[in-house]
């Protein structure tokens, strides 16, 4: 075997490559600079290298992406990058394409050491959208706060980064490869993880329902990475109609569309619930696969309300036919999971935003469920939120159950309550006005506690700061909460996914018991909360906002 050249090459140091909640991301225009991408690379490799119980070097790495713009030049960078620094294996989805969930499972499944995983997640695509890079941990987990500060104090170091030279691999079909001492093997990205579906789900059951015609989805894959997953599972699979599966081919720019599910981002799939005749069930998911919408005939459920029902009808699937040990939520996500853990006697835990606050508890068997209200629910089967897995699990309780889904909402509310929520989104504020927002409202703290807000008290008013019960560690200034005498709730946080700007995320909940008042619209139920929220934290004076850009 010829020897494979290796060149090092000098490199200046960037700032800005501190990864978010869930891996790096920015505008590929960004990510385009000479060395960028590459200082990443190997800042990664750099850091996981120093510990020889997360070194890549010899062992092997799953390797994937949402296949959006820029993910061929970046799936060649690294593969070059991982013969220079003496990774042993590489397993690839062809073309690239792994769906995140399914990167996660085998990671599982192969005893990888970790994942690379090329993707911006929710955020538009194309040459004018944004671009990411995250890593995983052998448990197929997103890699914890320790290691990604670690990678990002590397990154402002860092002076040069190594790289072999060949040519660009085709990566179009299953087979294994060498590059150098590097051994690459390319799979069929969707085999193992539709396997392991099929064995969390009654199939059987739900390709019944679905041949007798009781029942029908419209699932819409936004052009992203679920796109051939649900053409093999929901369609081979399950028997569903070939019509009802949308944009299920994986494009580049998701259809110069953004592919974060929502009411307004996809049309067509509300169109057709709507409809008289229309699918029963209604889904949609992301450019990587992990988040998921729910629609019934009567609009969108909730994430907060999915993730409670689902934890109150678990028994109804093969998964979790022995019960739940324990379910967690992230702190903005409402307090519905909490009465459904309290009725069945588990423990809910709370937890920052950000999936990987999740895994110790999963990894420790605290937790089988787990969800936040930003679209993401998974199970215990992974480390990582799974879109296409949640919306098995609504199919599979709608098979097991027999009603719709309306009907099931209303049966969980009578039984639970229900948590009227939603989510305000002031986007591409100016990072340091953003910032300034959070310190005053957290220096204000300590004398909200107490106040008087016309016919409500405010009866606390503090920062979120998590201790994992797990290993002790601690994770301080998650979001600004606030409650109210009458169990409503507001949470001020600064998002970290955003490529443009900063982000602030309020979310506003209040709980309503009564059955004859749980059917209301919930803008107008949260109408005297949403006017709480300026009047607490002046976002109209200090933001100069008038109306968020965009509401969940």
């Amino acid at each position: 075997m010829s020897t494979l050249p290796i060149d090092t090459i000098p490199t200046q140091a960037f700032d800005d490559q501190r990864p978010g909640t869930s891996g790096l991301r920015q505008t590929v225009a960004a990510f385009r600079r000479p060395g960028y991408l590459e200082n990443f690379f190997q800042a990664i490799l750099d850091t996981l290298d120093t510990d020889p119980d997360t070194s890549w070097r010899g062992h092997t790495v799953v390797l994937g992406g949402d296949g959006r713009y820029y993910n061929h030049h970046a799936l060649q960078v690294f593969l070059s990058m991982a013969a220079a620094n003496g990774v042993g294996r590489v397993v690839a989805g062809t073309g690239g394409r792994l769906s995140t969930p399914a990167a996660s499972h085998l990671v599982r499944k192969r005893g990888a050491r970790g994942a690379l995983i090329l993707t911006a997640s929710h955020n538009p695509g194309g040459p004018e959208g944004d671009f990411g890079v995250k890593f995983n941990n052998a448990a197929g987990a997103p890699a914890p706060e320790s290691i990604t500060e670690a990678v990002y104090q590397r990154s402002r170091h860092i002076r040069e980064y190594r790289i072999s030279r060949n040519a660009p691999l085709d990566l179009s079909r299953p087979r294994e490869l060498s590059l150098g001492e590097l051994r690459i093997e390319l799979i069929d990205p969707v085999a193992d993880y539709a396997d392991l579906m099929e064995s969390l789900f009654d199939f059987a059951m739900i390709r019944d329902r679905f041949r007798s015609g009781e029942l029908r989805l419209c699932f819409d894959a936004m052009h992203g990475a679920t796109g051939p997953y649900a053409r093999e599972i929901f369609g081979n699979r399950l028997g569903c109609a070939a019509e009802d599966l949308l944009r299920c081919d994986m494009r580049e720019d998701f259809g110069a569309a953004h592919p974060d599910p929502g009411p307004d981002t996809a049309p067509e799939l509300m169109r057709r619930l709507a409809e008289p005749d229309g699918p029963d069930l209604g889904a949609a998911s992301d450019g990587d696969g992990d988040r998921n919408m729910i629609v019934g005939r009567a609009g969108v459920v909730s994430p907060c309300d999915s993730l409670a029902l689902l934890a109150a009808q678990a028994r109804n699937v093969p998964m979790f036919r022995d019960g739940l040990r324990g379910v967690a939520r992230s702190m903005p996500t409402s307090h519905a999971l909490d009465r459904v853990a309290h009725a069945l006697d588990i423990p809910v835990y709370e937890t920052p935003t950000g999936w990987k606050f999740f895994c110790n508890l999963l990894d420790d068997g605290r937790i089988d469920l787990c969800g936040e209200e930003s679209f993401g629910t998974s199970g215990n089967h992974i480390r990582e939120k799974d879109g296409v897995w949640a919306v098995l699990f609504w199919l599979n309780l709608l098979a097991a159950r027999r009603m719709p889904v309306t009907e099931l909402l209303a049966e969980h509310w009578r039984s639970y309550g229900r948590d009227y929520f939603t989510r305000h989104d002031y986007e591409a504020l100016e990072a340091e006005r953003a910032a300034d927002f959070i310190k005053a409202l957290r220096d204000r703290l300590p004398e909200l506690a107490g106040r008087e807000l016309g016919d409500v008290r405010l009866t606390y008013a503090d920062e979120f700061a998590y201790r994992d019960p797990v290993d002790g560690s601690v994770s301080e200034h998650q979001g600004v909460r606030v409650g109210f005498s009458d169990g409503a709730r507001i949470v001020y946080r600064l998002s970290g996914t955003g490529t443009q700007g900063a982000t602030l995320r309020v979310y506003l909940e209040r709980p309503e018991s009564d059955p004859e008042r749980q059917q209301g619209d919930p803008a107008r139920a949260l109408a005297e909360v949403i006017e709480r929220a300026d009047t607490v934290a002046g976002i109209h004076q200090r933001l100069g906002r008038e109306k968020p850009d965009k509401t969940i």
